[in-house]
């Protein structure tokens, strides 16, 4: 089947088997392997992007579901240069050890952020609760978000918003 998706501000078109989960498209055809695969049964929220602007599983949602819609993955949050405040807030906070759930945790933050520029702690952790992480403890991955919700509270990372 025929698919077209929006990944990123940039239109993908791809033939793909009608079983293709969205996060094997992402990774496998468009090789964008920042969105990661943790469990394939939506537990671990490793493959976290954001549908129409709205954060979603990748691994339960088929390709063809995506058709016509806007993605955003990890690699559209910002760049080197120009880090969006999650990812400063992940860096500076040290919200990361082995890296692996990150993606997730940013994309699954940026929508929090988006409904609530000032989350308190509580929010945050049960915003979070379908984003498995096995090594941090989570406490600097809620510092990193409260930080980042600073930053962008200050106008920070040239205007950009959680979700463009």
């Amino acid at each position: 089947m025929n698919v077209t998706v929006n990944v990123n501000g940039k239109p993908y078109t791809r033939d793909v088997e009608a079983r293709t989960l969205l996060v094997h498209f992402l990774r496998e055809d468009l090789l964008l392997t920042g969105t990661h695969v943790g469990c394939d049964t939506s537990q671990c929220g490793a493959c976290t992007v954001h549908v129409n602007g709205e954060a979603v599983k990748s691994c339960t949602v088929l390709a063809v579901q995506a058709d016509g819609m806007d993605v955003k993955t990890i690699e559209g949050m910002g760049t080197p240069g120009d880090l969006h405040p999650l990812q400063t807030g992940f860096w500076e906070k040290h919200g990361l050890q082995c890296g692996y759930c990150t993606p997730g945790m940013i994309m699954a933050s940026a929508e929090l952020l988006k409904h609530n520029a000032n989350p308190s702690e509580e929010e945050i952790r049960y915003h979070l609760e379908g984003n498995y992480c096995r090594c941090t403890g989570y406490h600097n991955i809620v510092k990193a978000v409260q930080h980042a919700a600073e930053i962008m509270a200050q106008g920070g990372q040239s205007g950009q918003a959680a979700d463009d």
